[in-house]
Order: C-alpha cells, then structure tokens, then sequence
C-alpha cells in the first residue's frame, strides 16, 4: 500500500500550530516566528520526510536547472576570494560538471551568511554548493533554506537536505609526514592561521608520524603575515622542513624565505597542500598533497539530484588524498652520507 504523502496540515495538527506558521518556515519566512517554533517545525518536516517530498514535486513541476554556488568572502582572502586558485579550480570543476548535467551555475561570494537564503530563493534554485563557511552558519541554514545543498568541508553532522563533503585531512597530514621522515627530517613545522578544523586535522596527521612537529599560528593578512615571519625568523630557521596547511601559504612562504636569503630546498624543506596549477610551475616546485577537485565536484552535483529525489544515503563523504612529490624537499639523509 503506498504511503500518504505528508501535508503542511498534517505538520500543523501535529505540533499544535496553524499552517501558515508551516508553510513560512518552508519557505525561510522565520523573522516572525520564535527559534524554538522553527526548530519545532523543521525537525518534524525532516522526521515525516515532508521536504524529499516536495522536492520531487518541484522537480517535476518547476525545474529552473540553476544551482548557486555561494563563496565565502573570508577575511584572508582580502577581498579577492575568486583569484585564490583553490576556490577558482573548485568553482571551475563544478562549472563544468553542472554544464555536463544540464544545469546552470550562479556564483555569489559574500560574508554575510543570511544573505544565502535570499539568493537561492530570488532565483528559484534547485540546489547550491557552499563553500567556506563555518559551522554555526550551516545549523542557521538549514533552519531558514528548504533546498538541498552541499558544503565543502563543513565539519558538522550532517542529515535531511544537506550533505558534507569533504577530504581526508588527516590522511595528507600523515602522508606530507611520512614523506618529510622518510626524506630524513625530524625537526617540522607546521604553519596554519588557526588551530581549528581541518588544518588541525592535517597538523594532527603530521604529528602522528612526527611527534614532534610544532604548530606556528599565522595572520591571515599578507603584510602581517611578513612581519611575523620576520620577528620569528631565528625560531623558523631551527627547523628543517615546513609544512602549511595550504599551496598559498607555502608559496608566500617560500617567497619570504628567498627575500630572507634562506634557499629552499638546501636549507629548508616546504610541503603545501591542495596541488594548484601553480605548484607544477612555482620554483621550485612544490611537494603538496593533492585533492581532487573534479571528483568532488562531480560528487556535488550527484548528491544534489539525489537529496532532490530523496535518495541520498550517505550525507558525510571523505575523499581521498595524495602525496606529490616535486623539488622543495631536499634529502636530508642523502646528504649526510
């Protein structure tokens, strides 16, 4: 016997609410609405599976084809989030997977959180990819946007519309470690601009093969950055290797190392992480842990249709990573032979 399909007025008898009160939570319409109603209200909708429903019924009925892909204009970018070249190579992979499925892309970069909602409802979206953004501004999300999404890296557990996918982070830490032990370094440091999430999770993983390894905490804007390195220049120089936690500050590292007279790889070793396309031609070139942009962008726009049918199982993804070795770590072994 088929099940009956779920009505807002089902929702409304059940917690005791009108239907208005229901259908403006559906939709995002919450300003008027208390936080413990909304939350009411949306676990219930997750609970009867009311929101896999309606999102067969409008797929069927008013498929715009336009997924929005929000970037988050964080501080460190300093105003210039689409050049940084992993948010432009993740951006470019979903371009071309959505153009493959037919659909049509949106980009939005902003900082602002609340304005999420707004985009997607503006322009009738059937999906969005996030990217960027922290935890606390998912879990507001996913109270006031009725549309799947799917976020890069998001760090929170994740159910009914939305989907985490992210990469192994530990894992390229372990690898980045292994490689700089086996290359015969003891003494690594790590440089990062915070200590939360996912670059704690790469410094973790280089711990666990080198436990020794210290964490530095950076500042995010450039010409801070550089005085730092600067005041810090004597406690650095007592390590024989670096590993940061992305391409960009490995690069920018290395740079302020070539200003300092330091040369990389005779007197220090570097390991970035994400494989840019500037890597290969950077000198010299840097050994980073590659993630794959592509497959997670096609895994996006996979997952995207199936929380739209109601068909998504698995809502935490962790994709591989890999080592690549170039030339910015010197053999300390080979050298003392």
């Amino acid at each position: 016997m088929e099940r009956r399909r779920i009505r807002i007025v089902d929702i409304a008898d059940e917690l005791g609410v009108s239907t208005a009160t229901v259908s403006n939570v559906i939709h995002g319409k919450t300003k008027k609405i208390s936080d413990e109603t909304v939350k009411r209200v949306q676990e219930l909708l997750e609970k009867r599976q009311y929101i896999p429903s309606m999102a067969g019924i409008l797929l069927a009925q008013n498929d715009s084809k336009i997924i929005g892909v929000v970037i988050n204009d964080h501080e460190k970018y300093e105003g210039h989030a689409l050049e940084d070249q992993f948010i432009s190579a993740s951006v470019n992979a979903l371009a071309k997977e959505l153009e493959r499925a037919g659909k049509f892309l949106m980009l939005k970069v902003t900082d602002q959180w609340n304005e999420i909602p707004k985009f997607a409802s503006m322009w009738n979206m059937e999906g969005m990819v996030l990217i960027g953004y922290c935890e606390q501004d998912y879990k507001k999300l996913r109270e006031q946007m009725h549309i799947p999404f799917v976020i890069y890296d998001g760090y929170m557990e994740s159910s009914g519309i939305h989907v985490n996918i992210e990469v192994n982070h530990f894992d390229g830490g372990v690898q980045a470690g292994r490689y700089l032990k086996r290359m015969g370094h003891r003494d690594v440091l790590c440089i990062s601009d915070n200590h939360i999430c996912m670059d704690m999770e790469r410094f973790m993983g280089l711990k666990s093969e080198i436990p020794n390894a210290e964490l530095m905490v950076i500042p995010m804007e450039q010409k801070a950055r550089t005085i730092f390195y600067m005041d810090h220049f004597e406690e650095i120089k007592k390590y024989s290797a670096v590993f940061a936690v992305s391409d960009y500050y490995a690069m920018d590292f290395i740079q302020f190392l070539k200003s300092a007279g330091v040369s990389v790889p005779e007197e220090l070793s570097v390991v970035g992480f994400d494989n840019i396309r500037e890597c290969e031609k950077f000198v010299p070139a840097l050994t980073t842990i590659k993630q794959d942009n592509r497959q997670r962008a096609s895994l996006a726009v996979k997952m995207l249709k199936q929380l739209r049918t109601g068909d998504c199982r698995d809502k935490n993804v962790i994709l591989p990573v890999t080592l690549i070795e170039r030339d910015s770590v010197r053999d300390v072994k080979m050298h003392k032979q």
